[in-house]
């Protein structure tokens, strides 16, 4: 990875899904977890693609799936993908069984028509 002061890997992550979304009350495709802050950001295949709005907002560069089985990192700055980097503090994904696209109970019918 090019910049790995931009990883804390002590920092749990904000919470199961979208910290945005949840605010809002919205849904999300998948998750992406901030290597610098935890903050979990939804997709850019999301409605609002926090995740990227995160990176705007703060500089913090990489972020690293946040979706179960997966532990590739992708830099905004460079747009570069990482197949794997360091651990960082658990867990490591959403909840097993939180659904894609989640959370239950927020995704409308059409979800698929409305992914970017």
């Amino acid at each position: 990875m090019t910049d790995e002061t931009a990883i804390d890997p002590q920092v749990p992550p904000s919470g199961p899904g979208c910290a945005d979304c949840d605010a809002e009350g919205g849904w999300w495709f998948h998750l992406r977890r901030c290597a610098s802050c935890g903050h979990v950001g939804c997709c850019d295949s999301s409605p609002a693609r926090h995740a990227t709005a995160h990176y705007r907002a703060t500089g913090h560069p990489l972020v690293q799936s946040y979706e179960p089985g997966e532990d590739w990192f992708w830099n905004y700055e460079t747009e570069d993908l990482y197949d794997s980097g360091p651990a960082l503090a658990p867990p490591s994904s959403h909840p097993e069984d939180q659904p894609a696209p989640g959370p239950a109970g927020r995704v409308p019918a059409d979800w698929a028509t409305t992914l970017r």
